[in-house]
């Protein structure tokens, strides 16, 4: 089965907002990008719970919760200038460094 790649625009550690599903409007940070599924975690949005079994020397049973993923195509990295999330497109600088670019207010969104 073949499906055409979509290009990456999101990283780890970018400050991201939701757009769709139940967590609309929330921001957070990328803590993982699978590019396999096109499909991202972001720090404290979209909980889980899950039932975990004792081993029976370190971990505890119980009731656990963690950070599901949510598909690349539902989130917007967010500007530190607008404020919110916006796309980006991409630019080769002078010294042939390729960065994002906000589409709004062209400022370089890549953390250095």
């Amino acid at each position: 089965m073949t499906t055409l790649a979509k290009k990456n625009s999101l990283k780890k550690d970018d400050i991201v907002q939701v757009i769709t599903g139940k967590e609309k409007g929330k921001k957070g940070k990328v803590l993982a990008y699978f590019s396999e599924s096109g499909k991202v975690t972001i720090e404290k949005l979209n909980m889980h719970k899950k039932h975990v079994k004792s081993d029976g020397k370190s971990r505890q049973a119980g009731i656990v919760e963690k950070e599901g993923p949510i598909h690349m195509s539902n989130v917007l990295i967010v500007c530190d200038k607008c404020g919110k999330g916006v796309r980006v497109k991409r630019k080769k600088l002078e010294d042939g460094k390729r960065v994002r670019i906000c589409r709004k207010c062209e400022e370089v969104i890549d953390r250095v």
